[in-house]
């Protein structure tokens, strides 16, 4: 049968409550014996504390909810452990959703996480999503925005990256080697990432001399069977381009192969620069130059705003937002 806190509490020859406060760590007026010999019998007897009473008494579960929107993208994996590492150093768990860059599936954990009485969210929503998100709006927990702005009133924090400065330098750097004809192939202008990127690489443009196009410019998602569509799209039109910058590595890889199964040299016939640094970067042939996102500490972060929310619930803190910059890192594919 399975001991009962009240169990544990008789076999110590003390008061349920002493129990209690031992194992939430809150026993610093309680002697070490009698908690050493707490913990023994707990260990003694393989004891599991009760998480959902507990969370009824506290309402804190000391869970929080990670959604994702493609964890297929290297991107994400990295991002999820810098998320994961700062909530187990806080005594929290997390639990993932992966939304697969789907809507409805988006509303459907939200609603989930929110009946497992999660204590905070950390969310990054799909590119798709151009309006608010009802159950975040009708909902009480409190979420932090990560890698993707929207606003919403439960929204206690974001953390972000400077994506504008960071296309920009992708950009400038290929105009400093001399290329003038950029394309730029990237995901759903729908989402803030794309956009600040976009407007990044007009600046860029701009900056220098050279005339913005808006055919030179493809849009739609921030995966690989997208990058492949794009360059066949700009190749197959008469486009005439020296250059490729990527809204993201995914992308930037699917073109490199595409160009080379045509029979471009890159960098010397077309150079390529992708963004977010994932590990594929640096082992793809030729080795990608890209803009690197800082993706661990921004779920490191996230994390650190959450819990610095959850744990001074009795004053309000000021929303918080979180510019993370970004560093070219420069390689052999321009």
């Amino acid at each position: 049968m399975k001991l009962t806190i009240k169990d544990i509490a008789r076999l110590a020859e003390v008061s349920t409550a002493t129990v209690s406060m031992i194992l939430n760590n809150k026993d610093g007026n309680i002697s070490a014996v009698t908690r050493e010999k707490v913990l023994r019998i707990v260990k003694e007897n393989n004891y599991i504390p009760n998480t959902m009473a507990r969370s009824l008494v506290t309402r804190k579960t000391k869970t929080i909810g990670l959604v994702i929107p493609d964890i297929a993208n290297p991107f994400f994996p990295e991002l999820a452990r810098g998320a994961e590492d700062k909530a187990s150093e806080a005594g929290y768990s997390i639990i993932y959703c992966n939304t697969d860059d789907d809507l409805e599936k988006e509303e459907k954990y939200i609603n989930m996480l929110a009946e497992k009485m999660v204590d905070g969210i950390v969310f990054t929503h799909s590119a798709k999503r151009t309006g608010e998100l009802s159950p975040i709006d009708r909902g009480t927990i409190p979420v932090i925005l990560i890698d993707r702005d929207m606003e919403s009133s439960n929204v206690k924090g974001k953390v972000l990256v400077n994506n504008l400065e960071g296309a920009y330098k992708g950009v400038k750097h290929l105009i400093d080697k001399g290329h003038k004809k950029i394309a730029f192939i990237t995901g759903a202008l729908t989402s803030n990432t794309a956009k600040d990127r976009l407007a990044g690489y007009k600046i860029a443009l701009e900056e220098n001399g050279l005339e913005y196009h808006a055919n030179y410019v493809r849009a739609g998602q921030y995966k690989t069977e997208w990058g492949l569509t794009a360059i066949k799209q700009l190749l197959e039109e008469g486009i005439s381009f020296d250059a490729v910058f990527c809204g993201n590595d995914l992308i930037a890889i699917s073109v490199i192969k595409a160009l080379k199964s045509k029979g471009y040299r890159i960098p010397t016939d077309i150079a390529v620069v992708g963004f977010d640094d994932i590990y594929m970067a640096s082992v793809v042939e030729p080795g990608l130059t890209t803009v690197k996102q800082p993706n661990y500490e921004m779920g490191y972060k996230a994390v650190e705003l959450l819990i610095e929310v959850l744990e001074r619930p009795e004053k309000e803190i000021e929303k918080k937002k979180i510019i993370l910059d970004t560093e070219l890192i420069i390689r052999s594919s321009t």
